[in-house]
């Protein structure tokens, strides 16, 4: 099955082309089929848009501010859901992951022998529920969380050698009898120029700056995701010795394990793409929503309930995360597999042919355009669902809505917003 996957830089032509075209995927010069879901190829045309099965993807519709999910959002329709992964489980994880290694490397982490365990944290986006229950799970486990509204405050610090910082405190581990401070030294969001958050560049320069102002008071190196672990891992930390830990077991990252990179956290990127679009396949075949995840549906797909949890009442589904480190980094060597207990093919003919609009929030997103993409892409074939994806700048949502003229033309679709508040950007369009 063809796909097409629209760049960022040729956002103005698609938008011209679906205009004058009608948007018709199977108009002249498109590598994408013109298969939907009728012979006619009016993907969805009996169905409203508003009426059509929606899922939001790897960002929940919520307040950026405090963590409320939209609920409007996710009962848009009655085949609207959610599917990510199970936040605050994989952040307490990646805190505990860090915790293990300092316990475990004692004698030697202590890079200066000043007794203080110090820290430096890149936060990917300070209003995305994952980024900020990342920084909570590490500094939770640290001991340098400080409670703020009801939750260990998420706040980047900037700098902290002294101690003084209030969104943190200094934490104490004892180990061996011997008592250790662990000390954030500092943080920031890591957000560039034109806005993009998690943004791998700019971290890559904050541990340039960091190092040149701490040197070898920074013991551990520790990120809110992969991409911006691993810029400063090939920036300074490797070279350096120093471990660093991030979240996504991507490909690069799971690799790097064996160079020195500390560890990652699989959110098993491999169960929530085939949940992303299974739940879809599922809506579109007007079958129950458990068929191929809970309950094995025809071919033999079926999840066990280690890899997920399904919340009702927040009408979404979370995969369970694996920590990932020196001793099972073989095991996720290649983030693109898909999970053998899901990887039989639909029969065409009780599962015909679909048509389903799924935007990356970020093209440039190394998980996303790396890791999770390259899966759906290999779930749509096995799921006979015929994806348009189109990948954004990080920046704005008009440059994915403005992309989404003809909604008529697709049966489902699958939306990774920029900004968790913004589900109204997408749902006003399917309500037209």
């Amino acid at each position: 099955m063809k796909r097409r996957f629209v760049l960022v830089a040729m956002a103005a032509v698609m938008t011209l082309s679906l205009t004058a075209c009608g948007g018709g995927s199977g108009d002249g010069g498109s590598s994408t089929d013109s298969g939907s879901g009728s012979e006619s190829g009016e993907a969805g045309s009996e169905v409203a848009n508003k009426d059509k099965p929606l899922v939001w993807f790897n960002r929940q519709p919520s307040n950026s501010s405090t963590g409320e999910l939209d609920m409007t959002a996710l009962n848009f329709n009655e085949n609207t859901y959610y599917v990510g992964f199970d936040a605050n489980q994989g952040a307490e994880l990646q805190g505990t992951m860090v915790k293990d290694y300092i316990e475990a490397n004692i004698d030697t982490i202590d890079r200066n022998g000043d007794g203080v365990i110090g820290y430096v944290l890149a936060i990917g986006d300070i209003g995305h529920n994952d980024s900020i229950a990342r920084t909570r799970g590490v500094r939770s486990a640290l001991g340098t969380g400080v409670e703020a509204d009801g939750g260990v405050n998420s706040d980047p610090i900037g700098t902290n050698t002294d101690g003084s910082a209030t969104a943190v405190q200094d934490g104490t581990l004892e180990i061996n009898g011997t008592s250790y401070t662990v000390r954030e030294l500092a943080s920031q969001e890591m957000k560039n120029s034109a806005g993009a958050t998690w943004d791998a560049a700019t971290a890559g320069n904050a541990i340039g700056t960091w190092s040149s102002s701490f040197g070898d008071q920074i013991d551990i190196v520790v990120s809110n995701n992969d991409g911006m672990g691993m810029s400063m891992f090939n920036a300074w930390s490797k070279d350096q010795e120093v471990p660093t830990f991030g979240y996504d077991a991507n490909a690069d990252a799971v690799a790097a394990i064996a160079e020195g990179y500390g560890g990652t956290i699989s959110q098993h990127a491999d169960v929530q793409a085939y949940l992303t679009l299974r739940v879809l396949r599922n809506a579109l075949d007007g079958v129950d929503i458990d068929t191929g995840i809970g309950t094995a549906d025809e071919a033999g797909n079926v999840l066990s309930d280690d890899v997920y949890v399904y919340n009702a009442d927040e009408r979404s589904y979370y995969a369970l995360n694996v920590a990932v480190t020196a001793d099972n980094y073989q095991d996720f060597t290649d983030s693109t597999k898909v999970y053998e207990p899901v990887s039989k093919q639909l029969d065409e003919s009780s599962s015909p042919v679909k048509s389903v609009w799924l935007n990356i929030y970020n093209a440039s997103d190394n998980f996303l355009s790396s890791t999770y993409q390259p899966l759906l892409e290999k779930y749509d074939d096995l799921l006979n669902l015929n994806v348009e994806y189109i990948g954004g700048d990080g920046q704005t949502e008009s440059n994915i809505t403005n992309r989404l003229g003809n909604p008529g033309q697709y049966d489902a679709f699958a939306i990774n917003m920029v900004k968790t508040d913004n589900a109204a950007s997408y749902t006003s369009i399917l309500s037209q």
